[in-house]
């Protein structure tokens, strides 16, 4: 009996010995990535199950506090990965000095030209007004009508928000020197302004305000996991703005290798497959079965706006300028 308790222990300190010796790579992303039905879960058991490695997931908010943290902590970051900037806020990220080369070589089915040596896309999608159609059978079909009208917003901090310094890019891009003008005739229309898209969308379904800042894919959800159609995204007349989400690899990484190996699975289809019904986003290459049945119910934008990442990075601090002082009347 005794020989057997000692066998027994044994193995277990050899294989809690095992556990610690794999590899740890850390990879910096937001909350609804890393949820129980975003494609954390996933991705992590994929690619565990090829890289004899333990995958950790760190959420730090939503995706621009990604960067403000890594501004923070600079090279003494635990991060490999940072997974969740877009490009608006890149260029930003890139002028840190942080991130290395991706130096990967597989191909991207974007709709806009992205070929970006530091950060890799993995997914992309169109910024949109989510709304219930029964509630609201006939949206605003343009920011001026949105702001003409008494129908109620939620939107996000662009501080702290991607999808909110999108919507800063958004009229920005559309309206150029008329963006204060148009921020002055939304300011009655916002119910609250959220510190990420969780918080946003949550209030939304609550039935606090009746659209509310999120994708032209976020309908995708409702119908294909609830079965539910009554969601829609309203298509605006000057177009949408699109939004590319990027990783990119510190460059103080103590796992280099593994890093390279992560930003080469985000190509693969194990990873890109999940991402339509879980961050239900474009996929950044179209899976080999194609799209889930119900995207095909989407609106298409037919004009997409997207300013280049430099372009992001100059007008940002005048946009949020705009932004505040129409909020603050």
């Amino acid at each position: 009996m005794k020989t057997s308790i000692l066998a027994l222990g044994l193995a277990t300190v050899a294989t809690m010995a095992t556990a610690q010796d794999k590899p740890v790579l850390t990879v910096l992303t937001y909350d609804s990535f890393t949820a129980e039905w975003g494609p954390g879960p996933a991705v992590e058991q994929a690619f565990e199950a090829s890289c004899a490695c333990d995958l950790q997931f760190v959420a730090a908010g939503d995706g621009a506090a990604l960067l403000a943290r890594i501004q923070m902590e600079g090279a003494a970051s635990d991060a490999d990965i940072v997974l969740g900037l877009d490009t608006n806020l890149t260029a930003a990220a890139a002028a840190t000095g942080l991130f290395a080369p991706h130096g990967q070589g597989w191909k991207n089915a974007l709709p806009v030209a992205f070929d970006d040596p530091v950060f890799l896309p993995y997914d992309w999608g169109w910024f949109a007004f989510v709304h219930d159609k029964a509630k609201l059978p006939a949206p605003p079909k343009s920011f001026e009508e949105l702001a003409a009208s008494d129908v109620k917003i939620i939107i996000q901090d662009p501080r702290s928000s991607t999808p909110g310094l999108g919507l800063l890019m958004w009229v920005k891009a559309a309206h150029g020197d008329r963006a204060g003008e148009i921020w002055e005739g939304l300011a009655d229309n916002i119910v609250t302004v959220t510190p990420g898209w969780s918080e946003a969308y949550g209030l939304f379904l609550e039935g606090e305000a009746d659209m509310v800042l999120s994708y032209t894919t976020s309908p995708a959800y409702h119908l294909i996991a609830e079965e539910d159609a009554s969601k829609a995204a309203a298509a605006f007349s000057e177009g949408h703005y699109l939004q590319v989400e990027v990783a990119g690899k510190l460059a103080a990484t103590d796992q280099p290798d593994l890093a390279d190996a992560f930003l080469a699975f985000m190509g693969s289809e194990a990873f890109q497959a999940v991402i339509p019904t879980t961050n239900w986003m474009y996929p950044a290459v179209t899976p080999a079965a194609g799209l889930p049945a119900g995207f095909e119910t989407l609106i298409t934008p037919e004009t997409s706006l997207l300013l280049t990442a430099d372009e992001a990075l100059a007008l940002r601090e005048g946009a949020l300028a705009e932004w505040q002082a129409a909020l603050a009347r």
